[in-house]
């Protein structure tokens, strides 16, 4: 198995064999180029390489094609799309390859490329590349000849690029002063089609290039929705570059492919129907999210993000108060996407099962198997003992990177059915942006692991920052206008005290009550009161 296979679909490619060499030149790793001769052979020719290795279509069968040809043959570990006229870094590949992870596509920066001027012999001026000239424009001499240079102009960089509204790709370099988009390695929405990079295995787990969309045209923006939308991470790799022809000044200088405005319009059609309309079956997110993540995009209005619940449970719990959540939960959703996480099967939303010990450990593992599985924006936490109001699910956190709190709970215990209530953040009322809240348990899990965690000083995120938490994210609270009702039995992992005595630090709005506001009387009447408040799940 080689490291690295470079993909080079090419028609009518006068520069092929000078970017066959330039790669060859420059590569430092064990990498091969597969060249897609697509409708006529190499001219001028290619020298016999080992590494080099070409296929030769009569007829032209499309760049996509000839793409997905290519990357069949190959049995690298890491394949590279590249068009017939770049240029490369010393070394690119194998920076390229040094810090490309499996669920991540790469490009490197991009200069373009300064491949030729047009010399008159008879007065020696220069002119920039472009299409083959009739008279020198300085002495109306006939005499020219192309003087090569390729070399990348350096002050043609670029890392950051987007798609519009209509899907067409833009640069985009305002979002190149944003703090995101500093570092050698930085994330990018779009990218152009001319050279990009990822595992073997993830090209093909993405379904290869789309020949629905005909021969070319729209590439930039499907790796890219590809890319993103499956949870991967589209990346620039600024620590080392490739340079790019382009050729769109028509006659002799315009695009390899033919191509007319009705092909043009059908792969924007097509783009269209799997981004805008949701149709691609390996999507993990909508366009939305891409957009929200990338908010503000310029031509784009940034959408309200998605909401979606997250549930835990370890099963160990009264029958009739399991049922009773649950449909009271089902209720009052909106549709929100619903992902259950338990130490048992259960039919409640998209299940995943984890056979773990009773226990914290266990729980934030279930937790953290939930958000991976979620394909929401925004989560809630929800948990099997806690009767959530829709009011509760009416609010949407307005920064990412904050845990919000909903403060308006009241607690009800079991045995007598007296009511509490003070001012206090807890878990179970918590809502943030599914990567704020996936960055945080990732982390919680993995320091519990280690023997790094306690549960006493960070228990609710945000609520603490290093040395005593987890990490420097932060919490904010609001308050829902009807509360949440947390259920009390003999089965809970933390206990609750009905005295403000048995808590470490002052206790604010301590109130202990018959009833609950916006629920009923639950003194000495709980069992009747679950059975008034979820009609038909007791």
């Amino acid at each position: 198995m080689r490291e690295l296979s470079i993909l080079i679909p090419a028609r009518n490619e006068m520069f092929l064999r000078l970017t066959v060499e330039d790669i060859l030149r420059h590569k430092e790793s064990d990498t091969e180029i597969i060249v897609v001769a697509d409708g006529n052979w190499p001219s001028p020719a290619i020298e016999d390489h080992p590494d080099v290795h070409i296929i030769y279509h009569y007829e032209s069968v499309g760049q996509r094609a000839a793409t997905n040809e290519a990357a069949s043959i190959s049995r690298a570990k890491f394949i590279m799309k590249a068009d017939a006229h770049c240029s490369f870094d010393q070394g690119f590949d194998r920076k390229m390859m040094e810090t490309c992870e499996y669920d991540w596509t790469a490009v490197p920066r991009m200069f373009n490329l300064h491949a030729f001027n047009w010399l008159c012999k008879s007065c020696g001026n220069e002119t920039y590349q472009g299409p083959t000239p009739t008279v020198c424009g300085k002495c109306q001499g006939t005499d020219l000849e192309r003087k090569m240079i390729w070399q990348p102009r350096k002050g043609t960089k670029s890392d950051s690029m987007m798609f519009d509204k209509d899907l067409h790709f833009q640069y985009w370099r305002e979002y190149a002063h944003r703090p995101e988009a500093k570092g050698p390695i930085s994330d990018t929405m779009s990218l152009i089609g001319a050279c990009w990079m990822m595992h073997r295995a993830r090209f093909w787990d993405l379904g290869g290039m789309d020949e629905e969309h005909g021969s070319w045209g729209q590439m930039g923006t499907e790796i890219s929705c590809k890319t993103w939308l499956s949870g991967g991470r589209l990346i620039v790799n600024k620590n080392t570059w490739f340079a790019h022809m382009f050729r769109t000044q028509g006659g002799d200088f315009g695009f390899p492919y033919e191509i007319s405005g009705r092909q043009v319009e059908h792969a924007r059609a097509h783009s269209r129907k799997l981004w805008n309309g949701g149709t691609w079956p390996k999507a993990k997110y909508p366009l939305s999210w891409l957009i929200r993540r990338f908010a503000p995009v310029p031509t784009w209005d940034t959408p309200e993000p998605v909401k979606g619940l997250i549930y835990y449970t370890d099963n160990a719990i009264n029958e009739d108060i399991f049922v009773a959540v649950q449909r009271q939960l089902l209720s009052c959703t909106n549709g929100h996407d619903l992902v259950s996480a338990s130490l048992k099967p259960l039919e409640f939303g998209h299940n995943i099962v984890l056979p773990l010990e009773r226990g914290h450990m266990a729980m934030f593992k279930q937790i953290l198997a939930a958000l991976e599985a979620s394909t929401a924006d925004v989560v809630f936490f929800t948990e099997h003992d806690v009767l959530y109001p829709k009011e509760h699910f009416d609010f949407t956190p307005p920064k990412e990177d904050v845990f919000y709190y909903n403060l308006n709970w009241w607690k009800v215990r079991v045995a007598d059915g007296l009511a509490l209530h003070f001012k206090a953040k807890q878990v179970s009322g918590m809502c943030a942006y599914r990567k704020t809240a996936l960055a945080h348990y990732a982390k919680r899990v993995e320091m519990m692991e280690k023997g790094e965690y306690s549960l006493r000083r960070h228990f609710e995120p945000g609520s603490y920052k290093p040395p005593k938490g987890v990490d420097e994210f932060t919490s904010d609270t609001w308050m829902s206008a009807r509360p949440y009702v947390d259920i009390r039995h003999d089965k809970v992992l933390t206990w609750t005290r009905y005295d403000p005595k048995h808590y470490r630090n002052q206790v604010v709005d301590w109130t202990i009550a018959d009833e609950i506001p916006g629920w009923g009387r639950t003194k000495d009447r709980f069992w009747e009161w679950l059975k008034e408040v979820t009609p038909g799940a007791i």
